[in-house]
């Protein structure tokens, strides 16, 4: 039961919990994208499998590793001390109300338009807002949870990332990708990369759980022997089960091998392994991870690369007498024979591949509604056929959609500035990837879960004590909340920041997807170990530049999109703090009986 001073302000408390669902929806759905944006766009996960995957790790994050960021913007933004004069608790939990709903109204408005905004920026614009309508002083000082030292972080974070995955990136460029026999270099060295993933998720696992004692209290020996151990364990599991699975699927190239296989170890090096759920005999070993949606790679100059691997490297098709000779499809189906009309048909194509008879336009995949309503939309109301393919289509429409096919002449001379390597290569980064990607959403949890939880978790505990509250704990069950609507957001609607990100910046692939996820992961989680709200939009933003500027050409950045986001970073400030705070004004001097 709420004391008598805060129980009258009970709507205010069923306002803010309101806002906080939409807040910590809207953040899912506009900041988890950032985690697996690069993992979609790559090919390496599928949404359908980030739907899940982000629902398990945005909770893992934000109930481990929450509490001290969300302590910071609770407590760091404005000077609380202004609400305990005249002592009205009501008035604070007013001010993170307005914080709350302006901060969840920016973030709707801006993940609809496919804007990839800042979460922190969001809410610190909305309490930066609610101070100056209620003349809260707002600590623009160098000190620690400011607005100066979070304003330093957005523009050293995306800085940081950027060396971070041009540095990773490099290593995996140098030592494999562009060496001569670059499949058998990275047989060689993917345990390694294996290991020493692992290892870096060991390291911020031990600096950032919070039951656990500081760095210092636990002691730099034990950490570094935690993370030695690690390494080297996961190096030995690598070579004893990851190298006879890779060995089976990538040389002796058994398309029956699936994940869940790789258990199986040294068995796998027989001639007739016990193989358990095995795929078919006669499917693709490996797929491509340059082809889009229609099964086309689609590079200026590079079009026609096919979507099957039938050799040891993917095979390249660059004119119209390739075409002739690896394609299934004869002269009579399309192709001209004609000499003339074959020169004018290869200078087309060099302008427009889709001119090209024999490229298929059908998708491998239906868009949703063609996938669901399509084939119920004639059926009357009373057919139950009609009521489960609607209930798909809503349960299902946000991660059953194409995000990765983005054509047009701009991005393919711009995916054509980046070298294509071996698929086979390619394809032994995806675990790497997999690995980064659920690093950087467990960091994204345990950083962006303030963003929701802190106002929410002022208000209620406000609410609940009768004076201003906000240096207590935050419950676990509101982390606990906010971790699964992080997720949810994104299974719903996240679907329109993984498509302004990853192939509409650079050309995407396994090896990239892993350099920029585990760049802007370890960015990420450096930030949290210091307690300063980052924004994960900005570190992967900046880890994709660094990517793609490891291929030493500017044009092999889509400037454009950059651009945009970056004017949405420019915006959110201003826009969640006039939303919040002409909210807050309005109210505190709404004339009543």
């Amino acid at each position: 039961m709420a004391p008598a001073i805060t129980g009258k302000y009970d709507w205010i408390l069923a306002i803010t919990s309101i806002a906080f669902i939409f807040s910590a929806f809207g953040n899912g759905a506009n900041d988890v994208a950032n985690s697996y944006a690069t993992s979609v766009a790559a090919q390496t996960l599928t949404m359908v499998q980030v739907g899940f995957l982000s629902i398990v790790t945005e909770f893992v994050g934000a109930v481990a590793l929450g509490a001290r960021v969300t302590s910071t913007i609770k407590n760091g933004i404005i000077n609380i001390d202004r609400f305990e004069l005249p002592a009205e608790p009501g008035t604070l939990m007013l001010a993170m109300g307005c914080a709350e709903v302006g901060s969840a109204t920016w973030l709707m408005v801006a993940t609809r338009f496919g804007m990839p905004v800042s979460t922190t920026q969001t809410i610190v614009g909305a309490l930066v807002g609610v101070g100056f309508a209620t003349n809260a002083g707002i600590k623009w000082g160098w000190e620690s949870g400011s607005v100066s030292q979070v304003a330093a972080s957005w523009a050293i974070a995306p800085l940081i990332a950027c060396g971070f995955s041009a540095l990773i990136f490099g290593t995996v460029k140098y030592a494999v990708l562009e060496r001569e026999n670059s499949f058998e270099w990275g047989m060689r060295l993917i345990p390694w990369y294996f290991a020493f993933t692992a290892a870096v998720l060991a390291l911020f696992i031990v600096v950032e759980t919070p039951t656990a004692p500081s760095l210092e209290e636990f002691g730099a020996g034990k950490a570094a022997g935690i993370i030695l151990g690690v390494f080297f364990g996961v190096l030995l599991i690598s070579y004893v089960f990851f190298m006879p699975y890779l060995k089976r699927k990538l040389i002796k190239r058994d398309a029956r091998m699936r994940i869940w296989h790789i258990p199986l170890g040294p068995l796998l090096l027989r001639d007739d392994p016990p193989l358990y759920f095995a795929g078919k005999a006669d499917g693709e070993y490996v797929k491509n991870y340059y082809a889009d949606a229609y099964g086309e790679v689609r590079a200026q100059g590079q079009e026609l690369r096919q979507g099957n691997v039938n050799g040891d490297s993917e095979k390249q098709v660059q004119n119209v007498d390739d075409i002739q000779k690896s394609s299934p499809v004869n002269s009579q189906e399309g192709l001209p024979t004609d000499p003339a009309k074959l020169k004018a048909l290869e200078e087309k194509m060099q302008n427009d591949p889709s001119s090209v008879p024999q490229l298929s336009k059908k998708r491998l995949q239906l868009e949703p509604y063609e996938r669901f309503i399509g084939p119920v939309k004639d059926l009357p109301w009373t057919d139950p056929k009609k009521f489960w393919g609607y209930f798909k289509f809503g349960l299902l429409q946000g991660v059953t959609r194409d995000v990765i096919t983005h054509d047009s002449e701009k991005l393919r001379d711009i995916h054509a500035r980046a070298n294509r390597y071996d698929v086979r290569v390619e394809h032994m980064w995806t675990y790497c990837q997999v690995i980064s990607a659920i690093m950087m959403s467990i960091a994204h949890g345990s950083n962006d879960v303030a963003n929701a939880v802190g106002p929410w978790s002022a208000v209620y505990q406000t609410y609940q004590e009768g004076r201003i509250a906000t240096r207590s704990a935050t419950p676990v069950w509101m982390l606990v909340v906010a971790g699964l609507l992080l997720g949810l957001g994104f299974w719903f609607y996240g679907y329109h920041i993984i498509r302004a990100l990853g192939n509409k910046i650079t050309q995407m692939s396994p090896t990239r997807g892993f350099a920029t996820e585990l760049g802007a992961a370890i960015t990420v989680l450096l930030a949290s170990r210091l307690g300063l709200p980052v924004s994960t939009t900005q570190c992967l933003t900046g880890s994709v530049v660094g990517t793609a500027l490891m291929n030493y050409d500017v044009k092999a950045v889509n400037w454009a999109q950059i651009g945009f986001i970056f004017m949405g970073w420019v915006a959110t400030l201003p826009a969640s703090g006039l939303i919040s705070g002409l909210l807050c004004v309005m109210a505190l001097n709404t004339p009543h009986f």
